[in-house]
């Protein structure tokens, strides 16, 4: 299996930045997407921004796309999220994601494709 850990998480002002981590552990090799998914109290999870591991093509939800970044350090097994320009409104328990079946690509519609989840790190931005 597949074991994932966050970390990175903060609280910062609107417009500030933070760079999430999630590093991999177990049958890495086996993973072909990894992603991460945000879920404030009382709302729907929605996904944010995926990977394909094996060539590193990236997806992102629109809201997040020119102000996020999702990479990969393979050697480490450890993925990121660099966002910035945050908002109030991305405050949320964000998840790290992974799934060793392939889809033809890395979704983000629901997350019900992806095996394994991280415990999340709070993210909190601040007006």
């Amino acid at each position: 299996q597949v074991q994932l850990a966050e970390s990175g998480g903060g609280s910062v002002q609107a417009g500030g930045s933070l760079r999430l981590s999630c590093v991999a552990s177990g049958y890495t090799y086996s993973t072909y997407c990894m992603a991460w998914f945000r879920q404030a109290p009382g709302k729907e999870r929605e996904g944010v921004a995926a990977i394909w591991r094996p060539g590193g093509s990236t997806y992102y939800a629109g809201s997040v796309k020119g102000r996020f970044t999702i990479s990969q350090d393979t050697t480490k097994s450890t993925l990121y999220l660099q966002m910035s320009s945050l908002k109030p409104e991305e405050s949320a328990l964000y998840y790290c994601a992974a799934t060793t079946d392939w889809f033809g690509r890395c979704p983000l519609e629901t997350g019900d494709e992806y095996t394994y989840w991280g415990q999340g790190t709070q993210v909190t931005v601040s007006s």
